[in-house]
């Protein structure tokens, strides 16, 4: 969100699935989203199976990758240099769009001076890409009419997660490539509602909608319509919370729908932090590792229990309708009202489509959304009026930054927060497979499920079980500087010579023992694609 934010004026994703299979060249970065992603791929895959090109930067050779016309197989952490070796190839051989730049974007010249120090041998160098897939990279891509960025958690979980979204952007700018139908960047978010959720002020620093906290004009407007003083002072993010419960100076916490003991990096500080707690309400619709901590525990209301809405990653609303009743009684809308009314706040909500009201009273982007709207059809945002239909392609005029301009973002290569070296020689990358959904409190309660996936494997290169000789389900021991647990191993060609790979979907083998506190100094999203670690064999 803040990546794009920055650079083109919303933290969204600028196009529609819908025209996906138009796509004739497709840059998939930093996403594996035929397991993480599968819905979209159906998409993604429409645009192959009609011809499209396929470009695919990430460090493991995914089923996308290894159907790719060119694998960008780049060092992880190394995301800045390789777009600015990108741009470094489209800039020497003149083929960016000029007249889009000229007429379009600011502060061309910063990022030429930039990238201009990215030169084909210092690009491979540090991302480890042959230089010649580099180029012809840059060919396909510049040369596209119609080529779409689509990317994940891969780009946004590092230290530097904010600035690789900003690189992205970059690339996109200077050939032109977005404004357009099926053209454009994607940026795939970790789950069903997340754009929601984002849009809606939860950051510390905004209200709904994105309007600053510190901007007065829009205090006064939410003061007048919530009859409360809101405070100037930007607040804590959810990972700094964590931080100063272990100080002693953070005492209490409601978690809704999140288990931080389970998906945070660096459990044994986190679940550190959650005992450091006064009081912790807990609301889920299962037991997870965080509900151990918890002083109360409420019952949540799941997707089938729920009246509501989901905006999904295409900025899409959608009308969620309850199969059943909730089985605890309320649903979570309920429950925070009752709790408020408790607590001496006044809340007078009869039914969802009030909460929806307000919200586009409030929210411009989502002026125009009603439940008697959304009866009939989904819409995407912006809607900003009632009888406006909603917004396919982002940008198509002006980028909705001051100015109306889009901003280039000159940007330095800087290497993860850990480093392998010989102690600990390997890099970790986490992430999910297909089978589980993350902290698995939902899918390991499946038997079939389990029967294909029971339990964690630890991924790696048939190079390096050949060194350390290791063979299918030996078991390891891999520990990092904060932990270690035990896995089986499993060999594949997915994994590059160096790198391993665990999901966090197991508490028993559980990946973020070992990730690391590096955190984006922007967002605060920690660096779970990258930690040191070793491997040793151990007994069964």
């Amino acid at each position: 969100m803040a990546g794009l934010a920055t650079s083109l004026g919303a933290g969204a994703a600028t196009n529609s699935l819908a025209q996906m299979p138009e796509i004739d060249t497709l840059f998939l970065f930093g996403s594996n989203p035929t397991e993480a992603h599968p819905i979209v791929s159906i998409y993604l895959k429409k645009a192959l199976r009609n011809g499209a090109k396929l470009i695919v930067g990430d460090p493991r050779q995914t089923w996308m990758a290894q159907r790719a016309d060119v694998w960008l197989n780049l060092r992880p952490g190394t995301n800045i240099a390789l777009m600015n070796g990108l741009v470094h190839v489209i800039l020497k051989h003149g083929w960016e769009n000029r007249e889009f730049i000229e007429k379009r974007t600011e502060d061309f010249e910063a990022l030429r001076e930039k990238v201009g120090k990215y030169d084909l041998k210092k690009a491979a160098m540090i991302t480890g890409v042959p230089a010649d897939r580099i180029v012809e990279a840059a060919r396909l891509y510049s040369h596209a009419d119609k080529a779409m960025i689509v990317y994940g958690l891969g780009v946004t979980e590092h230290r530097t997660g904010t600035e690789n979204a900003m690189a992205i952007a970059n690339l996109a700018l200077v050939c032109g490539h977005i404004g357009r139908s099926s053209t454009g960047i994607m940026a795939l978010r970790g789950q069903n509602n997340v754009q929601g959720a984002s849009d809606l002020g939860p950051a510390p620093n905004i209200l709904p909608g994105y309007q600053p906290v510190a901007d007065p004009a829009v205090r006064e407007k939410f003061e007048k319509a919530w009859g409360v003083p809101i405070s100037d002072r930007v607040g804590l993010k959810s990972v700094e919370m964590l931080d100063e419960a272990c100080k002693g100076k953070f005492k209490g916490l409601y978690i809704l729908g999140e288990d931080p003991a389970h998906t945070d990096p660096n459990s044994h500080e986190v679940r550190r932090a959650l005992k450091s707690l006064k009081f912790l309400v807990v609301q889920d619709i299962f037991h997870t590792e965080t509900t151990k901590y918890a002083d109360v525990i409420l019952p949540g209301a799941s997707f089938a229990e729920k009246d509501g809405t989901f905006t999904n990653g295409e900025r899409r609303i959608q009308r969620v309708r309850k199969a059943i009743e909730p089985l605890a009684g309320m649903a979570d809308w309920q429950v925070i009202f009752k709790l408020a009314n408790k607590m001496g706040y006044p809340m007078t909500y009869k039914h969802p489509s009030e909460i929806m009201d307000e919200i586009a009273d409030l929210t411009p982007s989502y002026g125009g959304i009603s439940y008697e709207r959304l009866e009939k059809e989904s819409l995407q945002w912006p809607c900003p009026t009632k009888d406006h239909p909603g917004t396919k392609t982002l940008y198509t005029d002006l980028f909705s930054r001051p100015g109306g301009l889009a901003k280039f973002m000159p940007l330095d290569h800087q290497s993860s927060g850990e480093m392998p070296d010989r102690k600990y020689p390997f890099t970790l990358i986490t992430g999910r497979i297909r089978e589980h959904y993350n902290n698995g409190s939902m899918t390991r309660r499946v038997p079939g499920i389990l029967e294909i996936v029971p339990e964690e494997h630890l991924e790696l290169s048939h190079e390096d079980a050949k060194r350390l000789r290791l063979k299918n389900d030996d078991w390891v021991k891999v520990a990092s500087r904060r932990g270690k647990i035990k896995v089986r191993v499993k060999v594949t060609s997915r994994s590059q010579k160096g790198n391993v790979f665990l999901s966090f979907h197991f508490p028993e083998a559980l990946s973020n023992f070992l990730t690391s506190e590096h955190r984006d100094p922007i967002t605060g999203t920690p660096e779970y694609k990258s930690c040191a670690v070793r491997i040793e064999k151990a007994a069964s």
